[in-house]
């Protein structure tokens, strides 16, 4: 009895075991995608989660998107903002892919440039609408680019999307983009406008090339 007892608790032991290792592959395996909003009044509620939505329609159950909210979203601050995106990438796996629209986009290709260690396990970078931000783009009092700041992304994987019909940025923003990440992958969207229609059709296809689903 007692023999049969602890062969019965071996074999709980064993196949707790085994669940909890499937378990956690099955954990590694969903492909993560951290969304970083846009700034403005009312972005996270009412604009952007039309973005988040489309992009989970698009990539299934095979992948995690997470949406975290930004500080002070009225009024987005770059050391605050990069802040807690630094706390937000610390938090995946390896292989996550980055999405940012609008000044969410201008804000996290900076803070990573300027912290290439959180590169080091990001598949992609995917920005949306980005304003550019130096010479030829916006000014700005908390962004300061030097000449050569987009070096640590040298052999990164990035994707640049803009539609034509933008009132917001300016098309021209895209180029200066290209020019600074000449190996960037540009999505020139005709018809679309800063939101992108809430369509991310194209980026969810982008994503998937990089990132099988699980």
């Amino acid at each position: 009895m007692v023999a049969l007892a602890q062969a019965s608790a071996g074999e709980r032991s064993g196949h707790e075991m085994s669940t909890k290792s499937t378990e956690v592959r099955k954990k590694v395996a969903v492909g993560q995608v951290l969304f970083v909003q846009g700034g403005g009044k009312g972005t996270y509620d009412e604009w952007d989660d039309k973005l988040v939505a489309s992009l989970k329609r698009g990539l299934g159950p095979g992948y995690n998107v997470r949406y975290p909210r930004m500080p002070n979203e009225e009024d987005p601050n770059f050391s605050a903002w990069s802040a807690a995106l630094e706390q937000e990438i610390a938090k995946l796996d390896d292989g996550a892919i980055l999405v940012g629209h609008s000044i969410g986009g201008t804000i996290l290709i900076h803070a990573v440039t300027k912290r290439p260690q959180l590169l080091r396990h990001i598949a992609a970078i995917c920005l949306i609408a980005a304003p550019f931000v130096g010479d030829g783009g916006w000014l700005s009092d908390d962004i300061v680019p030097g000449r050569d700041w987009a070096a640590p992304l040298a052999g990164a994987t990035i994707y640049l999307y803009q539609g034509d019909a933008d009132e917001t940025t300016p098309m021209t923003h895209l180029d200066l983009y290209a020019k600074a990440i000449p190996q960037a992958h540009v999505r020139r969207l005709s018809g679309r406008d800063h939101q992108l229609d809430n369509d991310l059709a194209e980026v969810t296809q982008d994503i998937r090339r990089v990132r099988k689903p699980a």
